[in-house]
């Protein structure tokens, strides 16, 4: 299986405009991973907080290409973490409102809007990107759109965050990168007292990566993930419950149906597991986005995203999950083989 579909790199040329603004990135990861870069087209669905994070690092890194996708309308909800709308935008569309300070981040970047029903994208639309962003997706949606990428060689992301919690997904299918490896090499002579200094060595890698099916049927009631909880805390047993949410009211938990919402979200945990995995406390802090869970969260999926692309260094295999009650992000693994 081809790993990039653009991996023919060998024509691009960055002008010398880019070769300055990006000279740190260049020093950092490589003009080869520049290029990649360069190439890279992008398509960004939904543009909440943390739809607006991944926006800005992945224009900055300097790919060609940003599709913005988003059918919902800016609400006051927005302005906790979404900073590419201005203040007047409520009441227009999130993608259309954001593109003007997007583009301001980097005006070498090709940035559009497309405010139609992702719902309504056939597998044409998708084969058109390199890789594929999907934030405030149902489940549904989610295995819709995996599939499709699975079936044209994209690369298939997909994050998001209610108040303080957050997750990202990969699916990278087959993916070759290059890992910067140190080792110790011995430099003393023969009898002398031995020697060594530390090198760095570059080592190409392939790792296969799953389907968001294997995140969707994983068991969370499995005794060996059950032992796990005290170390890694109940985070994606939270995700399953608000997905779920999602799935059945067709919106997210709302500060204004604040009570009401944590009795559905009491009741859907009750359905899917055991109280005592996940308390009450973790329902108090999913409203709304909190600006730096998104800048985070976001943070991390944009980097990913810029790792693939450049296939530079090892990606997270495959769910990063950021778990509000310890403020902290761990990995977790789940179907890789």
């Amino acid at each position: 299986m081809e790993d990039n579909k653009n991996e023919n790199i060998n024509g691009v040329e960055l002008t010398e405009a880019e070769n300055e603004l990006y000279d740190r990135q260049i020093r950092l990861w490589g003009l080869e991973s520049q290029k990649r870069l360069r190439t890279a087209k992008i398509l960004v669905s939904g543009l909440n907080g943390i739809g607006a994070e991944v926006t800005k690092n992945i224009i900055l890194s300097g790919v060609n290409s940003v599709k913005l996708q988003d059918e919902k309308i800016v609400t006051e909800e927005d302005f906790c973490a979404q900073f590419l709308v201005p203040r007047a935008a409520i009441g227009q569309n999130r993608a259309e409102a954001s593109i003007d300070r997007a583009r301001a981040l980097n005006p070498m970047v090709e940035i559009s809007a497309d405010t139609e029903s992702l719902a309504g994208k056939n597998a044409d639309y998708f084969e058109k990107f390199d890789v594929v962003v999907l934030i405030g997706a149902s489940n549904s949606e989610l295995l819709r759109v995996d599939n499709i990428c699975r079936e044209k060689n994209v690369k298939f992301f997909s994050g998001d965050v209610w108040g303080m919690f957050g997750y990202c997904f990969a699916d990278l299918q087959e993916h070759s990168f290059v890992e910067d490896v140190a080792k110790h090499k011995v430099i003393s002579k023969p009898n002398e007292k031995v020697k060594t200094e530390l090198v760095t060595a570059a080592v190409q890698r392939t790792l296969n990566f799953p389907s968001f099916s294997h995140v969707v049927d994983f068991d969370i009631n499995s005794p060996a993930y059950q032992k796990k909880l005290k170390r890694t805390g109940p985070a994606l047993i939270l995700l399953r419950t608000l997905q779920e949410f999602r799935e059945t009211f067709n919106r997210d938990p709302c500060y204004k149906t604040r009570e009401t919402d944590i009795a559905e979200l009491q009741r859907i945990r009750n359905e899917l597991t055991s109280p005592n995995s996940l308390s009450d406390s973790y329902f108090e802090n999913v409203f709304a986005q909190i600006s730096p869970a998104a800048a985070v969260v976001g943070g991390v999926l944009a980097q990913e995203i810029i790792k693939v692309v450049s296939k530079k260094e090892a990606p997270h295999c495959n769910v990063f999950l950021f778990d509000p009650d310890t403020c902290c992000g761990f990995i977790e693994t789940i179907g890789l083989n």
